[in-house]
């Protein structure tokens, strides 16, 4: 897919989620460092700034809560206690709306760097939720993936991150089956 297609706000969302890759258990956040790093890259925190672990253990919850809102927008349960978690940090950084302009953003109240970068991501939702593209961000609904994609189909019902890999795959396993079903049955 042309990354031009995916505005800037559901980039973000969809990198941070896809920063663990289920399917081959590769994880990018592995460390308080690697945290700052992708958070300042990414223009939500400032380059020297300090995290430790509890921040990482917050930044996971909510990753992997953010992949369970992405997984309902594809029609499918989030995983048990991944939104309680996730609301769980919400609920000890307080955010705040800033208006500026002809707009509003909202951000982190205090001092605390992962508070400033947590507020950014959650405006970068804000975003997509009003300009209405946050329904068309989803993880693949093969089991073993959950990786994020943005769905620009038409009709909004794309449930792979790849058709050529992933929907492939659970097609030639549905078919299987039922070939499997019709000879032994």
């Amino acid at each position: 897919m042309d990354e031009d297609v995916v505005p800037a706000a559901v980039r973000l969302v969809r990198d941070f989620v896809n920063t663990r890759e289920p399917q081959v258990d590769a994880e990018s956040l592995t460390g308080p460092g690697a945290l700052r790093d992708w958070l300042a890259e990414h223009g939500l925190l400032p380059a020297g700034a300090r995290l430790d672990e509890a921040d990482l253990v917050s930044a996971v919850a909510v990753r992997e809560g953010l992949r369970g809102v992405l997984l309902q927008n594809a029609g499918h349960e989030a995983e048990p206690g991944a939104l309680d978690a996730l609301n769980a940090v919400l609920a000890r950084v307080p955010v705040r709306v800033r208006f500026e302009g002809a707009g509003y953003r909202f951000g982190a109240g205090g001092d605390a760097a992962f508070g400033a970068a947590l507020g950014g991501l959650l405006d970068a939702v804000r975003q997509a939720r009003e300009d209405g593209t946050w329904p068309r961000l989803k993880v693949c609904a093969r089991d073993s993936c959950r990786w994020a994609y943005y769905d620009a189909s038409r009709n909004q019902v794309r449930r792979w991150c790849s058709m050529a890999g992933c929907g492939n795959h659970v097609k030639m396993q549905r078919a299987y089956a039922t070939r499997k079903n019709r000879s032994t049955g």
